[in-house]
């Protein structure tokens, strides 16, 4: 045989008979039960609340009973504890037993901060709600006293949020969760900011300017206490143009942007009735600026009829009849 395969080979069985050299041992060892033992919402193991002086057992990790809830406790006899271990592995129970005469098992938690709730609501809302709009930031605007939470992995579900979602302040109702354990649900009155780039004129900008050729530079705002900023920004498209003037420093708006009008108010162009294969056309005078595909009101000169026409082109609307 390969000389690989023997040495392997035995390592297995040194390890067998290490494995059960330790079996025998738990069986013969006295047990010691603690008198106090903290748990997580997992349950309660064995060797959780007993303990061996034998340094060389291992006690194995037995679940013998669900956690107690939050604020809760739960007792266990020795007798009980013997019971429900001999149910999974009876050879690791003994009679000789030490210590306490039943332990009393309670959760581990630790103090809720506001600087961890509020934390754990910012995560919850950024994926649910805010998503790519921005990063947010969130603060509570009343004093908040510290609660006892399983000292685990916590997660917050938003149930409650007012109609126009998150808004600089608001109040949003939220639950704590511990897995499938409900910990605990507040109403909390917030002050949020949504954090992005955008654009901000770095020098004055002109109205019919081109957006794509202005004086722009990025930096950080909050979305919340600027609506309605205008987020393509930058763009080549050399159709849009400014709306009004914007000041150096001052954020570029929804407002400040349009598409650029094809026709412009006060210009005559040339106005097409058609019905099927005939075909009208007079000037008539534009009332308003319209943009490709737009509809806008114009008036014929002579008649002072006013009409409404879908801007084709530079120079000619359909008249809608």
């Amino acid at each position: 045989m390969n000389p690989v395969k023997i040495i392997f080979y035995c390592l297995l069985i040194a390890l067998a008979q290490t494995g059960r050299a330790q079996t025998t041992n738990a069986g013969d060892a006295v047990l010691q039960l603690l008198p106090q033992a903290q748990v997580d919402s997992a349950g309660i193991f064995l060797d959780q609340i007993v303990s061996s002086p034998a340094s060389t057992v291992v006690l194995p990790h037995l679940r013998l009973a669900p956690a107690p809830n939050l604020g809760q406790t739960a007792s266990l006899s020795r007798s009980q504890i013997t019971e429900l271990a001999q149910a999974c592995h009876a050879e690791l129970i003994t009679t000789n037993w030490s210590g306490a005469i039943q332990v009393r098992v309670s959760r581990r938690t630790r103090q809720l901060s506001d600087f961890e709730l509020t934390g754990l609501l910012t995560d919850t809302l950024q994926k649910q709600f805010v998503k790519d709009r921005g990063e947010l930031e969130l603060h509570l605007t009343r004093p908040w006293t510290k609660v006892p939470v399983p000292d685990e992995p916590l997660t917050v579900k938003v149930s409650g949020l007012p109609a126009a979602g998150v808004c600089p302040n608001f109040v949003a109702s939220c639950e704590l969760w511990c897995g499938k354990e409900l910990v605990g649900s507040w109403d909390l009155a917030l002050r949020a900011e949504i954090w992005r780039d955008v654009p901000v004129a770095r020098s004055t900008l002109q109205r019919g300017q081109q957006v794509k050729d202005a004086d722009v530079t990025m930096e950080r705002r909050d979305i919340l206490a600027q609506r309605d900023i205008y987020l393509n920004f930058p763009t080549t498209d050399d159709g849009l143009e400014f709306t009004e003037s914007v000041s150096a420093g001052t954020p570029l708006f929804n407002r400040s942007v349009r598409v650029r009008p094809l026709i412009l108010r006060g210009r005559l162009v040339e106005g097409v009735f058609q019905d099927g294969t005939l075909s009208i056309s007079l000037k008539v005078e534009a009332l308003e600026d319209g943009s490709l595909g737009q509809t806008v009101r114009v008036i014929n000169p002579k008649t002072r009829k006013e009409l409404y026409g879908k801007v084709q082109n530079e120079q000619t609307v359909l008249i809608v009849l």
